[in-house]
């Protein structure tokens, strides 16, 4: 049976499809499609934490679906900019799965995870797959990917 490794960029993911549809990620559906392709044996989630009641509904339900979810605290800077970015993470936690899946699923649109699918890819021979919202992901994330999913209402809320 394939194994699959799944890494959701929670903030990108939520702000994308936000914006182009006004409506939020199915992530059971996500997970029944990619359980029928294989067993999936590692599922990450990254946020931000924040001290909300609808985050904490929200992390628990990705945790009952399966993931495990890696908070992040919240920095305000006093200019008023935000930070909490979770790419070095993602990319530590996708290179160390690599070795031991098939297949490397990666739920984001941003660009500076390209080379990331194509060392994997190369060092691993894993296959590489990307769900996003197309018109909101990079055109080298896109190209860098063997296998790429759009992000249409069939998968949303």
């Amino acid at each position: 049976m394939k194994k699959i490794a799944v890494f959701v960029d929670v903030q990108n993911i939520y702000y994308t499809t936000r914006d182009a549809f006004a409506k939020q990620f199915n992530y059971r559906l996500l997970w029944q499609e990619l359980m029928a392709q294989g067993d999936i044996t590692v599922a990450n989630a990254y946020a931000i934490q924040r001290s909300d009641d609808q985050q904490h509904k929200f992390q628990k339900a990705l945790r009952h679906i399966g993931f495990e979810v890696k908070l992040k605290p919240y920095i305000q800077r006093k200019d008023g900019s935000a930070k909490g970015d979770w790419d070095v993470g993602i990319t530590i936690d996708v290179m160390e799965a690599a070795a031991d899946v098939d297949t490397v699923v990666l739920l984001s649109g941003d660009g500076d995870f390209d080379r990331l699918l194509s060392k994997v890819r190369d060092k691993y021979g894993v296959k590489t797959e990307v769900y996003s919202v197309e018109g909101l992901t990079a055109k080298s994330l896109i190209e860098a990917t063997d296998v790429y999913h759009k992000i249409e209402q069939s998968l949303l809320l």
